[in-house]
């Protein structure tokens, strides 16, 4: 399945101007950069793209070089392969970025999954530096669902209809907005909204953010979390139904250096509710890291 189209429906993409597509081996990786001084990586979750950073990357690039790339098989990245989509995967595709771009991040931001990701690069690519996870996804599920949760995204990912028809329902659901209110219960802005109207209807992007979901292994990052060295923030709306509060206590204290901060009144999207206040979170952790 083909990404979607810089020149068509990339035209409402945010920040338009700081994108650029840069190329690695057989992949085409879509970036945005903004800001200068030290470098600062974005990490979006599943299912998302840059877009998701649109109000707090100005905010973070007063002060910092931001790169914030789509993962693989995601908006407007292409050429990874389908089957290459595990955490440790995508932890050394990003790698592979970050040397093509000849880019060492001194911190690392990531919404959701993309906090895995983080810690991934800490584990196996040498990273040392802090990492903010904003409504981190770190803990496995619970009990059965560990193993069932997976095996039915697998199931879903390999039938090529599904991407197509997960995509086509989203209208018949209530459109994407009350999609969104019923899987984050965040409230965003209409820029936000028509991106994510325009990913959730477009079958190659639903096709990788399946792809994502069958393959992660959270139960194996949990297994080495105790091995991590980077200073760890966690930002977590106090209102996420994706990710509960009290998961993100659980993995606080799974990490040997880690704290919890939680945003009263937010939702899974709280960096796109309130990204000043993320932002205030962010900057105030980095700068207390030095």
């Amino acid at each position: 399945m083909s990404a979607l189209d810089w020149n068509a429906e990339g035209l409402i993409w945010p920040h338009r101007e700081a994108s650029s597509f840069v190329e690695v081996g057989r992949t085409r990786w879509h970036v945005q950069r903004m800001g200068s001084g030290p470098p600062l990586l974005l990490l979006h979750g599943t299912g998302a793209s840059v877009h998701s950073w649109r109000g707090l990357m100005p905010l973070l690039a007063s002060d910092y070089t931001v790169i914030a790339p789509d993962l693989p098989r995601h908006a407007f990245t292409t050429g990874h392969d389908a089957y290459a989509m595990s955490l440790p995967a995508m932890a050394r595709e990003v790698a592979g970025l970050l040397k093509a771009l000849e880019i060492a991040p001194e911190a690392i931001v990531g919404h959701s999954a993309g906090t895995a990701i983080a810690l991934q690069l800490g584990l196996d690519h040498g990273y040392g530096g802090p990492i903010v996870g904003l409504s981190a996804a770190l803990r496995p599920f619970p009990g059965p669902f560990a193993q069932i949760f997976p095996a039915v995204a697998k199931a879903l990912f390999i039938n090529p209809l599904v991407p197509r028809i997960f995509a086509g329902t989203v209208d018949l659901t209530g459109g994407a907005g009350r999609f969104l209110w019923r899987s984050t219960h965040s409230r965003i802005d209409p820029a936000g909204l028509a991106c994510y109207r325009t990913l959730l209807k477009h079958p190659g992007h639903a096709g990788g953010a399946l792809a994502m979901m069958a393959n992660w292994d959270l139960p194996a990052l949990r297994e080495r979390m105790g091995d991590v060295r980077n200073p760890v923030l966690l930002v977590h709306g106090a209102n996420d139904p994706a990710i509960p509060p009290d998961w993100a206590r659980d993995a606080a204290g799974w990490l040997p250096d880690a704290r919890l901060e939680l945003l009263p009144g937010l939702g899974h999207l709280a960096h796109e509710e309130a990204p000043g206040e993320a932002a205030a979170r962010i900057a105030a952790f980095l700068a207390e890291q030095g």
